[in-house]
C-alpha cells in the first residue's frame, strides 16, 4: 500500500486546465523527483498535496484512505508537511522561533501563560542535530546562509514528524555548498522514514537523491521512471516535448 496515491487528479481555473488526469504514488522513505517546464503543472499538483487547492476530478489516498483537504491544516493533520520555495521564514527571529512559529510551546502557572524559551531551543537544538546541521537554535535567520534557512524550514516540518514532505525547488539560488547541504537533509529525511517529493528545476539534483523521476508536460503525467532507469538526457526530451512518453 502505497502512502500517498493520487488517482485521476485534474485542475481546471476556469477555462484553463492546469492538470488533466495525473496518477501519482509515494512510498514510504522514497524521494520522487517531480520535473516539468514553467506551466507544467507541477505547483498546481503539490498545491492539491498540500491542501491549497481542491482538485477540480480526482481522489487523494493516504495509506489507502480516501481523503479531502478543504485547507492545509487538513493536509498537516494527515502527515504532509511543505517546505515553499520562499521558505516563508521570519528574518528578525531565531532558527529557533521559525522552527515553532504557530505552534510555540508554553508554560503555565494558573491562569498565566508564557513561551517556554529553554524547551524550544531544546528541542529545535535536537532536530538540528538529527539533521546534522550547523544551525544553532539561537542564530537569528537573517544572519544565515541559504542552505541554513532550507535547514531552518526542514526542522519546521519534523516538528509534527510528518509522513511527507513536499519541497518545492529548495536548491534555487543558492551556492554549490549550500546545495550540497539541502540534499544531505534530504537523504537524512529518507533515513528517517519521511517520504519526499522534491519539485526541481535542476537535473543533477534529481538524479543524486531521488528513487524516481515523475515528469508533467502541460498539466499530463508523461513519465513515472525508477532513476535506475533513465538519464538526464531521456528526461530533458520528456519535460521540452522532444520524447512524448516514457
Amino acid at each position: 500500500m502505497s502512502l500517498l496515491e493520487l488517482k485521476a487528479i485534474s485542475k481546471n481555473f476556469g477555462a484553463i486546465q492546469a492538470l488533466q488526469g495525473v496518477d501519482l504514488e509515494v512510498d514510504i522513505g522514497e524521494a520522487v523527483g517531480l520535473m516539468g517546464d514553467n506551466g507544467a503543472g507541477k505547483s498546481t499538483l503539490m498545491k492539491i498535496v498540500a491542501g491549497n487547492y481542491p482538485p477540480t476530478s480526482g481522489e487523494i489516498r493516504i495509506e489507502g484512505r480516501q481523503v479531502e483537504f478543504a485547507q492545509p491544516i487538513d493536509a498537516r493533520e494527515n502527515g504532509i508537511e511543505i517546505v515553499y520555495q520562499d521558505l516563508a521564514l521570519c528574518d528578525n527571529l531565531t532558527a529557533a522561533a521559525n522552527v515553532f512559529l504557530g505552534r510555540e510551546l508554553k508554560k503555565s502557572l494558573g491562569p498565566f501563560r508564557w513561551l517556554d524559551h529553554r524547551a524550544m531551543f531544546e528541542r529545535s537544538g535536537q532536530i538540528f542535530g538529527e539533521l546534522k546541521s550547523e544551525t544553532r537554535p539561537r542564530d537569528v535567520v537573517r544572519q544565515m546562509s541559504g542552505g541554513q534557512r532550507q535547514a531552518v524550514a526542514i526542522a519546521r516540518t519534523r516538528l509534527s514528524e510528518p509522513k511527507l514532505v513536499l519541497m518545492d525547488e529548495p536548491t534555487a539560488a543558492i551556492s554549490v555548498r549550500q546545495v550540497a547541504e539541502v540534499l544531505a537533509l534530504i537523504r537524512r529525511l529518507k533515513e528517517a522514514g519521511h517520504a519526499v517529493i522534491l519539485v526541481s528545476h535542476r537535473m543533477p539534483d534529481v538524479f543524486a537523491v531521488c528513487d524516481r523521476v515523475v515528469v508533467l508536460r502541460r498539466g499530463r503525467k508523461v513519465a513515472d521512471k525508477a532513476i535506475a532507469a533513465t538519464s538526464p538526457e531521456e528526461v530533458t526530451g520528456l519535460i521540452t516535448g522532444a520524447i512524448e512518453h516514457a
